[in-house]
C-alpha cells in the first residue's frame, strides 16, 4: 500500500491509530514537519480511506477511520508494530 510507504506517513498514521483525534498542529510538532508537509502526507492517507478529517475553526483534526476493513487494520497494525520494534532494538 503506497499511502504507507513514506516515513513521515507511517509515523503520523501511528500517532493517529490510538483511536483519538489529532490537531494538524499537533502532528506538526511532534514530526517536525510543516503545514504545508503535513497537510500533504494526510491528504495521502484520507485519500486511501485510512483516516478521516473534521474542521476544528482554522485547524484539521485527524483521526483513524473506524470503517476501515478489518484486513487493512490489520496490515497496518503490523506494519506499525514491526516499525515500533525496529525502533526499539536500534536505540
Amino acid at each position: 500500500m503506497d499511502a504507507i510507504s513514506d516515513p513521515t506517513r507511517r509515523a503520523a498514521l501511528a500517532l493517529i491509530w490510538n483511536d483519538r483525534e489529532h490537531c494538524v498542529c499537533e502532528l506538526m510538532t511532534r514530526l517536525g514537519a510543516t503545514q504545508s508537509r503535513m497537510s500533504r502526507h494526510l491528504k495521502v492517507l484520507r485519500d486511501a480511506g485510512l483516516i478521516l478529517d473534521r474542521r476544528d475553526a482554522q485547524w484539521v483534526r485527524y483521526r483513524k477511520n473506524p470503517d476501515i476493513r478489518p484486513e487493512f487494520a490489520a496490515v497496518i497494525d503490523a506494519v506499525l508494530a514491526a516499525e515500533a520494534y525496529a525502533e526499539r532494538q536500534s536505540a
